[in-house]
């Protein structure tokens, strides 16, 4: 349970207009070959867990040397930065939606307004200290989350029935398939939290195995999610798929409000360990005893969410193209370097067989 949350946030909903950009045949592909090729260097990461016992930046220090550590983790807060900028203009463009189909105002309110909305939100949550805090909301996010996908899976397979068919697919597109490829990667987007749930493991060797079947699931929902919606909405398709549902409907009103909160929950969740990270390399000391430094580090944690909201700002201009981004320059090394440096230092042999 705690693999298949980490995997399935906004990344699902943004795979239909990734579908677009790729085509259906491409993108079923290359889809079932990024998750076989993510599958591999998870157990590659796990393996050297096993035989180096250390977070995955320190992992990297201990095989590599300090430049090593300090680039893995720059990775991670990166990469968690761009996820969080992803959910917060994903919830923006979403509940702007949800307000304008509510009250029949004319004029939407701004993007900027409702990501300024949710950080005064995220602020108080950044102080927090202990993730475990989160657990509750996270635990309704994934309530929202799953009464969504299944809303989704019920509407598109409604629109193509009602319209007798699927809409206008392609099975390559070869002006924006590049993109596709980007927020694919994206989508597999839980390789920090693999090593703490092995960690939490009984018998940790029995991981692989786990997460073989945990791939397989989040494998059929992406591809399934993606192909249908997709195939219902064809060159309409939106960036974010709720958008296509009708907005006069208010029980689609409400799956929209419901899935907004959800993300909008799951967000603190992903600012914790960006926020852990760099605090631990820029405070040397502790502020449990000294209320002066526990206020400077507050005072980081709130510079901090202010930062991720200004590059949502930014990537609010052409999310689609954000997300490939985040998912090529950020979780790229992440999922497809790391693990396999790691691996080839701390099992020489077995790489080199």
């Amino acid at each position: 349970m705690l693999l298949l949350k980490s995997f399935v946030g906004t990344g699902v909903l943004f795979l239909p207009k990734a579908y677009l950009n790729g085509g259906m045949l491409f993108s079923n592909i290359i889809l079932l070959f990024v998750a076989a090729l993510s599958y591999y260097c998870f157990v590659l990461l796990v393996n050297s867990k096993l035989a180096v016992d250390a977070s995955f930046g320190d992992i990297g220090g201990i095989l590599y040397g300090k430049w090593m550590r300090t680039v893995i983790l720059s990775s991670i807060v990166i990469s968690q930065i761009g996820f969080v900028a992803a959910y917060i203009v994903f919830t923006s463009e979403n509940l702007q939606a949800f307000f304008q189909a509510v009250t029949d105002c004319a004029d939407p309110i701004p993007i900027p307004i409702l990501i300024l909305a949710q950080m005064v939100f995220f602020l108080p949550f950044s102080l927090l200290r202990d993730i475990s805090k989160l657990g509750f909301t996270a635990l309704v996010a994934d309530a929202f989350i799953l009464i969504g996908l299944i809303y989704l899976y019920y509407y598109d397979i409604y629109t193509i029935a009602k319209q007798g068919g699927i809409s206008d697919i392609v099975n390559f597109n070869p002006n924006s398939w590049t993109l596709f490829i980007g927020t694919a990667i994206f989508t597999f987007e839980g390789i920090g939290l693999i090593l703490p749930i092995q960690e939490s493991m009984k018998n940790q060797k029995q991981f692989p195995a786990v997460l073989a079947v945990v791939m397989v699931i989040i494998t059929t929902i992406f591809i399934s999610m993606g192909a249908l919606s997709y195939a219902a909405y064809g060159s309409a398709t939106k960036t974010v798929v709720i958008l296509n549902l009708p907005q006069d409907s208010k029980f689609v009103n409400a799956v929209q409000f419901l899935y907004s909160c959800a993300i909008l929950l799951s967000t603190p969740l992903q600012i914790f360990p960006a926020i852990k990270i760099t605090e631990n390399e820029l405070f040397t000391r502790s502020g449990k005893y000294n209320p002066f430094i526990k206020w400077q580090k507050n005072v980081f944690r709130f510079f901090f969410v202010i930062f991720c909201a200004a590059v949502a700002w930014v990537g609010a201009n052409d999310l689609d193209k954000f997300v490939a981004v985040v998912g090529s320059f950020a979780c790229v090394p992440l999922v497809y370097i790391y693990p396999v440096s790691q691996a080839s230092c701390a099992h020489p042999t077995r790489a080199m067989s």
